[in-house]
């Protein structure tokens, strides 16, 4: 499946011809109208268009071919972790990070408009893996059995279009407004504390000068020499120099398990004294260093 479902179908051919009027306004986002990254999209910029994409790739393609001026896309889950597949795409999409956004995410089981569909009569519910994987605690113990499905709006959508009063979606509220569905029980998320974390990605990075006097974020990815203790002498870098890690994930790059690559995120920008150390240390210990964007901190670390 590479499409929307019906009945979301008519909406994102409006929000489209929108966004190609003024390309330089919108905001591309994996989903359909109504998921979590549509809320984002329309948090971090409320005078922008969204722009719903079918999958990550195709929002990334709208921002570099022109379609958009940006792209929100979640990045981690503060339940659920890293969002599959990101720490690929991101370095191979040749855009930088230009900000960052934190939600609150905020789940409900929605159905048909029955007065029939009850919470005893649901089954099974359709979602991302990520909402389902944020919900597992709550369908578990009410025997409903979790479906994946691209993404939370899509899977309300494709509920509608279904039929089937036995089957629910784990959804924004957001969605059932839009598709006409019933709230069966709001506040179905394992955890009410539960925030994704998105990155705002364009075709030009932001000039880390004109962060001066604001808290800034950067982002790069690196691979370390293959010798021993090539890590910890990586990381010394940052520990010596008093610039605060706030993230480091190790992957694969490549088949040969021989080759990791690490994504982090460090408080500071380039034009910091420290940061410049760390990073000038940094790549005699790595045989690569890619930077993937300074940008504002939308929340303060440390």
């Amino acid at each position: 499946m590479h499409s929307f479902p019906a009945p979301a179908l008519a909406l994102v051919e409006k929000m489209r011809a929108a966004a190609a009027a003024e390309p330089e306004r919108a905001v591309a986002f994996q989903g359909a109208p109504g998921a979590n990254s549509h809320r984002a999209a329309m948090e971090y910029a409320p005078d922008g268009l969204p722009l719903p994409c079918f999958s990550f790739e195709d929002a990334l393609e709208a921002v570099k071919s022109g379609q958009a001026g940006c792209a929100i896309i979640p990045i981690e889950n503060s339940q659920h972790g890293r969002v599959a597949d990101i720490h690929f795409l991101l370095p191979e999409s040749g855009l930088a990070i230009v900000g960052e956004h934190f939600l609150e995410i905020r789940h409900a089981l929605m159905g048909l408009p029955l007065d029939t569909v009850t919470l005893e009569s649901v089954k099974a519910a359709h979602s991302h893996p990520q909402a389902l994987g944020q919900s597992r605690h709550y369908l578990r113990e009410r025997g409903i059995t979790p479906l994946a499905y691209a993404d939370t709006a899509a899977a309300a959508a494709h509920v509608i279009e279904e039929g089937d009063p036995t089957e629910a979606a784990i959804a924004p509220l957001m969605a059932a407004d839009l598709y006409g569905l019933k709230v069966i029980e709001d506040r179905v998320e394992d955890a009410h504390d539960n925030t994704t974390r998105f990155v705002v990605l364009a075709r030009e990075a932001l000039d880390p000068a004109s962060l001066a006097g604001e808290q800034a974020m950067t982002t790069f990815v690196f691979e370390v020499n293959n010798v021993p203790a090539a890590l910890y002498k990586a990381l010394g870098c940052f520990a010596t120099n008093g610039v605060n890690m706030t993230k480091l994930e190790s992957y694969q790059k490549g088949a040969s398990f021989a080759a990791t690559m690490f994504y982090c995120d460090i408080v500071g920008a380039p034009g910091d004294p420290a940061v410049d150390r760390a990073l000038e240390e940094l790549a005699f210990h790595a045989k690569e260093v890619r930077m993937l964007g300074t940008y504002r901190s939308a929340r303060m670390r440390g």
